[in-house]
């Protein structure tokens, strides 16, 4: 192999390495500048946990709270506490719907029983969905309408909620 073929191939190896070790100095950059605070309550971690129903189905749905109240009762049971979020988009948005919600008798209940449980309704698909009907879409007192509920699902794991798709 002739020096001008071995500097190019030295040039490629570095630009290689080069290109390789430039995202990793933004990464270790951004980690480094502002570590990470996990919230506490009286000492305590909180666990966060999202979870997402985008299906219209009553078994899915009953899943979901039932995957809730466990989670609540466990970490109750610890006594740590625990925010969750119930996250509904697409089809899923009819289980914070008032007119076709097929387990609205659950929600209100939990709701009460549990201030860190929050039911997230997509407007999205609340803007979809009456459009398609020709109607409002009533929801239910206990949801909380968001822009988006992908977009809420994404900025529940920048924030360091688990999530969970039953």
């Amino acid at each position: 192999m002739s020096i001008s073929n071995w500097r190019s191939l030295g040039l490629a190896l570095a630009a290689v390495a080069l290109v390789g070790w430039l995202p990793s100095v933004g990464v270790e950059a951004q980690t480094q500048s502002k570590p990470a605070k996990a919230a506490t309550a009286k000492g305590k971690a909180i666990h966060k946990v999202a979870i997402q129903v985008s299906e219209n189905d009553k078994a899915q749905m009953n899943l979901a709270l039932n995957n809730a109240k466990n989670v609540i009762e466990f970490y109750k049971g610890k006594g740590e506490p625990v925010a969750i979020e119930v996250v509904t988009y697409g089809p899923g948005l009819h289980m914070l719907r008032s007119d076709t919600s097929p387990v609205k008798d659950r929600i209100a209940p939990m709701a009460l029983e549990n201030p860190n449980l929050k039911f997230i309704a997509c407007a999205n698909t609340q803007a979809n969905q009456s459009k398609a009907e020709g109607k409002e879409v009533p929801l239910l007192s206990e949801a909380t309408i968001m822009p988006s509920g992908v977009v809420r699902l994404m900025e529940l794991q920048k924030q360091g909620y688990a999530y969970i798709r039953p």
